[in-house]
């Protein structure tokens, strides 16, 4: 099993993107748990799947791996899968780039605060 495992993970140079978080899109929004595990699962070991619950993240989910090299076959594998006529879309988990699309509607949450406070106007509020 070692020299199967070392001649898989060898040199291989991976894409740097390339991580054991997955992030899941275009799921159906009644998936279980089980159902996740079961088409994750058959790409190696999981260590957790967190499946959206809330109106603004139902129908995405998150999926660790225990091992990067398991992931990357999950993403090559199941990218457009089709579960319940669904698409998937399943990418490499980047903090960089979730972040920015919270930060946006905090910044964005924080100006009509501040413009409520001290009675500004914006040209679209008139």
């Amino acid at each position: 099993m070692a020299a199967a495992i070392s001649l898989r993970k060898g040199n291989t140079r991976l894409p740097p993107e390339v991580n054991r978080v997955l992030y899941i899109r275009n799921l159906p929004f009644n998936i279980t748990s089980e159902e996740m595990y079961d088409i994750f699962g058959k790409y190696g070991a999981i260590r957790q799947i967190r499946i959206g619950t809330n109106k603004d993240t139902r129908g995405t989910a998150f999926v660790v791996y225990e091992d990067i090299y398991d992931a990357k076959t999950a993403v090559d594998h199941l990218s457009g899968f089709n579960v319940a006529n669904r698409y998937l879309i399943v990418l490499y988990y980047q903090q960089a780039k979730m972040g920015k699309k919270f930060d946006q509607k905090k910044k964005e949450e924080e100006i009509q605060k501040l413009q409520e406070k001290y009675g500004i106007s914006t040209p679209k509020d008139k």
